[in-house]
């Protein structure tokens, strides 16, 4: 098998992004070589602890972490603690970790890792754009040194989920996520319309607990607080959206879409309502109209409803250091 081309990860580390992590963690051929961290379920300075937690308790310390924008273009931050918890990791108790963040600020490492890999690198953005939207400002000709981009982001036919119109990540920073997905880079995009229907359930929580190692007990305990929020304010059962690690799954290559179509896409970067909503062409065609001006992105809208299993599998077969997880 040829090995897999090195993959950076830009995210917000609350309990889906560390899931995705673990997730990612444990393939043992893949080649990942960094994770910057941004501002959203928590402030970056948090998630690059928490993500400094899950790699040490992951068994991989030596990945490094550098911390990136901890405010949107505009100089705005909404976190999520009813969410994600107080520290992000669903009042878990990870020990601190013992290393520390990178001093290489996040933009600067994704144009550096780019430029040493030129064409091979792939990027995950797990949280809002704001990272790679700086990282395009210190090198333009990002999009052609970068092999793909996989964003968990937008809503197309799906409601959003922090307002009417608008899903977390693209609402955090509209500006960026326009600049970033107008680009010319390879994209994939994964909404809500799809990750809201790869559920996991109290099923999948007990087979995680059932496990018995860390990283797998710390995935139960996470999941457990992931299942109150959505049965108490989205679904009125417990069931959980599978958004990140859905996400990672398709950047790595290990979920095949049923449905991707590519369509123009663009952002609402007004001050109505719909700000921060992602408007995509689907209309196949346009009987006499224009185009929508805006760049073709690969848009993930089905897939087969499988992957809640594929994960706990992987989490459940995943090599963990040895800390031990309330």
């Amino acid at each position: 098998m040829a090995p897999k081309n090195p993959l950076l990860v830009d995210c917000d580390t609350g309990i889906d992004d560390a899931l995705a992590l673990l997730y990612l963690l444990g393939d043992p051929d893949l080649d990942l070589r960094a994770v910057t961290s941004v501002f959203g379920n928590t402030s970056a300075e948090a998630a690059a602890m928490n993500t400094l937690r899950v790699l040490e308790l992951a068994g991989r310390p030596d990945v490094p972490v550098a911390v990136g924008a901890d405010s949107s273009t505009r100089g705005t931050a909404r976190f999520a603690p009813h969410v994600h918890g107080a520290d992000g990791l669903g009042d878990t108790t990870l020990p601190a970790p013992a290393g520390a963040p990178s001093a290489t600020p996040a933009a600067e490492l994704i144009v550096r890792l780019a430029r040493e890999h030129p064409g091979r690198l792939d990027l995950l953005a797990l949280g809002p754009l704001t990272n790679l939207a700086a990282a395009l400002r210190l090198d333009p000709e990002l999009p052609r040194r970068v092999r793909q981009v996989t964003i968990m982001g937008g809503a197309i036919h799906h409601p959003g989920n922090v307002t009417p119109a608008a899903e977390a990540n693209i609402d955090n920073d509209p500006e960026s996520a326009r600049l970033v997905l107008r680009a010319g880079w390879d994209v994939t995009l994964v909404p809500l319309d799809v990750t809201m229907t790869e559920l996991l359930t109290e099923r999948h929580r007990h087979r995680l607990a059932a496990c018995g190692t860390p990283a797998a007990r710390f995935a139960a305990g996470i999941l457990r607080h992931y299942l109150d929020f959505y049965e108490s304010t989205v679904f009125s059962r417990r069931v959980a959206a599978c958004h990140d690690p859905l996400a990672a799954a398709i950047a790595a290559g290990d979920v095949s879409p049923v449905l991707a179509p590519a369509v123009a896409v663009d952002v609402d970067t007004g001050d109505g309502p719909g700000r921060g909503m992602t408007i995509a062409d689907t209309r196949g065609q346009y009987r006499g109209f224009p185009a929508q001006d805006a760049a073709p992105v690969c848009v993930v809208l089905r897939t087969d409803g499988t992957f809640p299993d594929r994960l706990v599998e992987r989490l459940s077969g995943a090599t963990a250091a040895s800390h031990d997880v309330a």
